[in-house]
């Protein structure tokens, strides 16, 4: 886009873009979301970012009406597979909170002056400016949502000092950490963290809850209520302590209700951003109705199901765990067999949470497990412990910012790891949304049930070219396709 569109998309408060680029305004020193609903700007006092950041480092505060702090993450980090997108989904998993620009580096290949010149070059704004955009919010949502002292919440948002608290806030938010609490008229009822989930455009809640449930690990997971009114709940192993995380069907108008549970109120921003990766909240879902609308096969699914979501992973060892259990079994029998490896190596909780009893168990624990609890056969119980000790040993990285082809090419050169189970790794814990499994299945059953059974290898692979770069959407509509 060019600003001249970017301000077309203003003029029209086009929530698609909210997220994709910032809107600063001159006069008022205030930036907003594309479909901030205050009177549009004219077009010479405008000036157009890439990120809050960018426009935070340009001396521009929060717009309080539309909070564009909020809005959904850009499409394009999810779909890009590059260094610049890779660091993204780090720092907003909090790697340079914890492991400092260095390690974000390190971690990248790179040398921190590479990484510093390359997010400045597409976001206006480098790794330290992101993640303090980050702690921004984070106290901002902890003020309001916490009856917390304001010096705990310096704290649990990341900052290193009181001080560096209040100039930040005083700089994104144009008031005082007491002022910005007072503004809030969000209830405090002392259970948890409340917050509201962003997505853009039609969310297809029913399709994600209707996907989730049925794979709900007992002890960590569970799904509760009727259809409409559901509640997804799990507990998250985070990097300072645990937390439990409830997630509503119902949500308002682009947004889910969410409720955090935090042992360790520091891990606020890696929650969220877990959740946000497993229920697709970051995706476009314009930009996928788009490309499949016109297409013989899946245009009429598109039209049915606007909104489709591609779900992740709270967690990438976690997630390949489970498929690793599900090779060649049903969805039902996988979930009793992660089940059972949860009772026999889980860590419990403090005290259960309703259903919830355990956090899933680590790589570490379960690559020298005898796994003899299971029942299932001894190559499925190597394969699972082979995987296990490369995600321990970090010869397999499954983290936001690990290189997609060369996680699944690691996958693949392990012991008893397959097409399938290293594409649906890569699908789910990785969020690529250009995974097709062409020898799933539910895949085929679904090819069938519209008319178009792939013929072949070749055939699927050149059926499935058409759908590209939203594949995992295309065997998501299959998927419901083969369920009827």
């Amino acid at each position: 886009m060019d600003d001249d569109s970017r301000y077309e998309a203003v003029r029209s408060r086009d929530g698609r873009f909210d997220g994709v680029f910032f809107t600063a305004v001159r006069t008022t020193g205030i930036y907003c979301r594309p479909s901030c609903p205050a009177q549009t700007p004219m077009r010479r006092n405008v000036a157009f970012y890439a990120s809050a950041a960018a426009a935070q480092g340009a001396g521009y505060r929060a717009c309080r009406r539309c909070r564009p702090d909020t809005v959904p993450g850009s499409a394009e980090w999810d779909a890009r597979a590059d260094a610049v997108a890779r660091a993204v989904r780090m720092i907003g998993d909090g790697v340079v909170d914890r492991e400092g620009v260095a390690g974000l580096a390190a971690r990248l290949g790179y040398s921190p002056r590479q990484v510093q010149r390359q997010l400045t070059a597409e976001l206006g704004a480098g790794p330290l400016a992101l993640a303090r955009a980050r702690r921004a919010h984070t106290a901002r949502v902890l003020l309001q949502t916490t009856g917390l002292p304001v010096t705990e919440v310096a704290f649990a948002a990341g900052f290193a000092s009181v001080r560096q608290f209040n100039d930040t806030v005083r700089a994104v938010y144009a008031a005082s950490p007491s002022a910005l609490r007072g503004a809030s008229r969000l209830p405090h009822d002392g259970d948890g963290v409340a917050l509201r989930l962003a997505h853009r455009g039609p969310y297809d809640a029913r399709g994600v809850f209707d996907f989730l449930a049925p794979r709900a690990v007992p002890g960590v997971e569970e799904v509760t209520g009727e259809p409409g009114e559901r509640r997804y709940r799990r507990t998250l192993a985070l990097p300072h302590a645990h937390a439990v995380a409830e997630v509503g069907e119902r949500g308002g108008p682009g947004w889910l209700p969410c409720r955090l549970r935090l042992a360790d109120l520091r891990d606020l921003a890696t929650a969220v951003q877990r959740l946000r990766r497993l229920f697709d909240l970051d995706a476009d879902p314009g930009a996928v109705a788009e490309r499949l609308a016109d297409d013989p096969v899946l245009g009429p699914r598109a039209a049915a199901h606007p909104g489709l979501r591609s779900p992740g992973a709270a967690d990438g060892p976690e997630l390949a765990a489970r498929a690793v259990l599900g090779q060649q079994v049903t969805v039902g029998a996988a979930r009793t067999l992660a089940g059972r490896l949860v009772t026999a190596y889980g860590k419990p909780l403090p005290a259960p949470d309703g259903a919830l009893t355990h956090l899933f168990p680590d790589p570490g624990t379960l690559a020298g497990a005898s796994l003899a609890e299971l029942g299932m056969p001894g190559a499925r119980r190597a394969a699972l412990r082979t995987v296990m000790a490369a995600l321990a040993d970090g010869t397999v990285r499954l983290d936001p910012g690990a290189d997609r082809d060369a996680a699944e090419a690691e996958l693949l050169a392990l012991r008893g790891v397959g097409p399938w189970t290293a594409g649906y790794v890569r699908m789910r814990a990785l969020g690529d949304p250009d995974v097709f499994l062409l020898g799933d299945a539910g895949v085929r059953h679904g090819l069938a049930a519209l008319g178009a059974p792939a013929d072949g290898p070749r055939a699927g692979r050149e059926l499935a070219a058409r759908w590209r770069p939203w594949r995992s959407y295309a065997v998501h509509h299959l998927w419901r396709a083969a369920a009827g």
